[in-house]
């Protein structure tokens, strides 16, 4: 099998990202392997990174490979004014594959251009963010059993969220109706709205945010307004605060019905929702794992067959 960049989850077919998703079920079924041994994992994080820079290490490390890179860009030569090409180029000779986060859009498929080994996009500015995206829809089939036919409410940051960006593009293949819960300032962008309207998917939109509202969600995808996306702090201050999930509102919630977000949270779910059966956040973020071996086994051309034949499993009570 060749190898891949994954830069963004819009080049996938439906065939290929339910290929990842059976990828990432081994792994969740034998998490723990020397499948990567003696190859070396680069993670470049030019922007801040807890859960996404964590399980992109955590799934190397559990497959055997060895970690370098860096977590703040001052610590780099982008520091004296290195460009993005030579520093890729640079590390491409110490690194079998390259993970990168980056706070400028389009930096992950410059860097897969450039680079003559597999780039893994861990999200660039408010652009596209594959690796969640496949952790999303493994969170969702996982809890909903099937993702055709669904609906799927976004709610919060819909202008920044790269997330939610990467979703949309991805489950177009399953005919879901996607409702939009934003402030106008935070708005869906009209160009993720052609592109729903251009494959067939549907989408309503909303202002108001409450216990009816979402009573018919079967997932509610909260995300947090980002400060660090804003040029305006005036502008924030008004928009940081205007959706707020609170247990109350779950009285009415289908009973499939899950709660994810990206994290990290700021004020958007509630504490007091953290108990509440519906909220699988927690539990979707330990899903990065696994999606993001499988991506580090898609990327370096090792097959599916591969992984269900693979004799370097270790047995653990993980």
């Amino acid at each position: 099998m060749e190898k891949h960049d994954f830069v963004t989850i819009a080049e996938l077919s439906k065939d290929r990202i339910e290929y990842l998703l059976e990828m990432a079920q081994e792994f969740e079924n034998n998490p723990n392997r020397e499948l990567l041994k003696g190859k070396v994992v680069a993670t470049l994080f030019f922007e801040p990174s807890t859960r996404t820079q964590l399980s992109f290490q955590t799934a190397a490390n559990r497959l055997g490979a060895r970690v370098i890179g860096f977590s703040d860009a001052k610590t780099s030569s982008t520091s004296k004014g290195e460009t993005l090409k030579d520093t890729i180029l640079m590390v491409s000779n110490y690194a079998d594959i390259i993970v990168m986060r980056h706070f400028i859009e389009g930096a992950a498929q410059y860097a897969s251009e450039v680079s003559p080994v597999p780039i893994v996009n861990a999200g660039d500015g408010a652009h596209m963010h594959p690796s969640q995206c496949l952790l999303d829809l493994y969170s969702i089939y996982k809890t909903q059993g099937t993702l055709e036919n669904l609906h799927i409410y976004l709610v919060g940051d819909l202008k920044y969220g790269r997330t939610v960006h990467s979703l949309i593009m991805a489950m177009r293949h399953y005919n879901p109706i996607f409702h939009f819960i934003a402030p106008e300032e935070l708005a869906m962008p009209q160009e993720y709205k052609l592109y729903c309207e251009k494959h067939g998917v549907s989408y309503v939109e909303h202002t108001e945010f409450n216990e009816e509202e979402i009573s018919d969600a079967d997932i509610l995808y909260m995300t947090r307004v980002q400060k660090e996306r804003f040029s305006d702090l005036m502008e924030y201050e008004r928009v940081k605060n205007v959706y707020v999930l609170r247990n109350s509102m779950l009285a009415n919630a289908k009973p499939n019905m899950k709660i994810m977000h990206p994290l990290p949270r700021v004020n958007e779910i509630a504490y007091d929702v953290d108990d509440n059966p519906h909220a699988y956040y927690i539990q979707q973020a330990k899903n990065g794992l696994y999606a993001r071996e499988a991506i580090f086994a898609y990327s370096l051309g090792i097959s599916l067959e591969d992984v269900r034949n693979d004799k370097t499993i270790i047995n653990s009570i993980y």
